[in-house]
């Protein structure tokens, strides 16, 4: 889809609007830190299968796969709010789960037909897709743990880990560190061209240029192919990879011998679930934004207290979703519809993943932070805001 821009040569935005990755591009592969032995079923007294027996709490509808290919992360998610409920030790708000992995449109229905108010989920993109005029006709909002900007809107909200803000943010970083020509190297497919249009927005607005960029297969000769061609068309200060952490140790040599020796490396938030990257000492000093780890560290712990696993890196989205319900509901009469537009607060919320706030998109926008790739550790060398300025 690219080809490699001229030398020199200032770039120009790549068109108005900016794809994200859909959901399913960034499901861990497994749990971090450690790989659980099997799905831990849910103890806590709040979350449930089945109708709701009480009218004095707030019925809210959790909607994601609790069987098939993505039941460990629906299972962690699930468990991440029964956690969150116990945590606020609220008595006002009780969560049914509705496994999606069935019919996404037989789960919405079952949850309005419950008398469910809001609907935290789907995991899933395409799962979002059929949800969310199902729930808009019912006027109850979606707030959906995918990351594709494309669902949000008309009652859906796109809470999802970002990845054009994490390219942004560590892209501004780098400009701020004196570095202004950029490569990047990008994956064939929907995630490469929604990554490679939020690089090229990112470096235009932060005023360097973008030498080149090229794509790839993943496999070794297509990955050897693009670096050489990059080599070949200009020269870089800063290289974005824009894959997953397992793609980078592979590439990362590849460029270090091939034009790229003193390139910094940036990566994407996918990085942050890859702990082995801070083994490799070919990508030590690369930079890459993402949420802070710092309080999710904690959510690890108490999590595997309690379900003698360590949970899926997503399972903090289901968290912080209960704690922003949990706010609104001091406000929200039981029985009455969500107040959707709370969600739309400038000031945003406060969770396991940091400050957050839906922007008139409804998609989610999050402080991040830069982290550095270390001696088998990841500094972090430009926090993230603990607010929004208004």
């Amino acid at each position: 889809m690219f080809a490699a821009v001229k030398r020199g040569a200032r770039i120009a935005c790549m068109g108005a609007a900016l794809f994200l990755a859909a959901c399913q591009s960034i499901v861990p592969k497994g749990p971090v830190p450690t790989t659980p032995t099997g799905p831990a079923q849910p103890t806590g007294p709040e979350v449930v299968q089945g109708l709701p027996t009480d009218t004095a709490r707030h019925r809210v509808a959790l909607l994601v796969p609790m069987s098939g290919t993505n039941a460990g992360v629906g299972q962690s998610i699930a468990n991440a709010t029964t956690l969150a409920l116990l945590d606020t030790k609220t008595d006002r708000v009780r969560i049914t789960t509705y496994d999606t992995a069935l019919g996404a449109a037989a789960a919405v229905n079952k949850a309005l037909a419950d008398g469910n108010r809001l609907i935290l989920g789907p995991l899933l993109a395409e799962d979002a897709r059929i949800i969310g005029p199902i729930a808009a006709r019912a006027n109850v909002p979606v707030i959906s743990f995918s990351n594709d900007a494309s669902i949000a809107g008309s009652g859906v909200y796109a809470m999802g880990y970002n990845p054009a803000q994490s390219i942004e943010r560590v892209v501004v970083y780098a400009k701020a560190q004196g570095l202004t020509r950029f490569g990047a190297l990008v994956p064939r497919g929907i995630y490469g061209e929604r990554a490679g249009n939020a690089m090229l927005r990112a470096v235009e607005q932060a005023g360097g240029t973008v030498v080149s960029m090229q794509t790839f297969d993943r496999s070794a000769t297509s990955i050897t192919a693009a670096v050489k061609k990059l080599q070949a068309s200009s020269s870089y200060d800063a290289l974005l990879i824009a894959d997953s952490g397992r793609v980078a140790i592979q590439v990362a040599p590849i460029v270090r011998k091939n034009g790229g020796a003193t390139a910094r490396l940036l990566g994407t938030e996918l990085w942050n679930t890859d702990t082995s990257l801070a083994a490799s000492p070919v990508l030590r000093g690369a930079w890459f934004a993402s949420v802070s780890d710092t309080l999710y560290r904690q959510l690890v712990t108490k999590y595997r207290a309690r379900y003698g696993s360590a949970p899926f890196r997503l399972s903090s989205l289901g968290y912080d979703s209960v704690l922003l319900t949990v706010r609104i509901a001091q406000d929200w009469k039981p029985g009455s519809p969500f107040p959707a537009a709370r969600l739309r607060d400038a000031g945003g919320f406060s969770g396991i993943d940091g400050a957050f706030r839906f922007n008139r998109a409804g998609v989610a926008e999050r402080a991040l932070e830069v982290s550095a790739i270390g001696a088998g550790t990841f500094d972090i060398v430009d926090p993230a805001p603990r607010s929004f300025g208004n």
